[in-house]
């Protein structure tokens, strides 16, 4: 009988430890609050960066690209200036 009270108290209080431990404190909970959204920031600022330099890429392109048709049409000019010339 002893050996059983025994056992029956150890598993009681093996209970309450386990159900005491699983709670956390209002400063942990604030700590995963803040965890989680520090994290959620960092993903923000990595997309707009991702979005920033897909932009910039673009631009460069358009650029590139119009500085080609600029080129051409400078010398579509300087042909037509060529041939009123003649």
């Amino acid at each position: 009988m002893k050996k059983l009270f025994t056992l029956f108290m150890l598993g009681a209080f093996t209970l309450a430890v386990v159900a005491c431990g699983d709670k956390k404190s209002d400063k942990e909970e604030v700590s995963d609050q803040v965890e989680e959204a520090t994290e959620k920031v960092d993903e923000a600022v990595e997309d707009a960066v991702e979005d920033i330099n897909e932009a910039v890429e673009e631009a460069g392109e358009d650029l590139e690209e119009g500085a080609e048709n600029a080129e051409e049409m400078a010398e579509e000019g300087e042909e037509a200036v060529e041939e009123i010339k003649e």
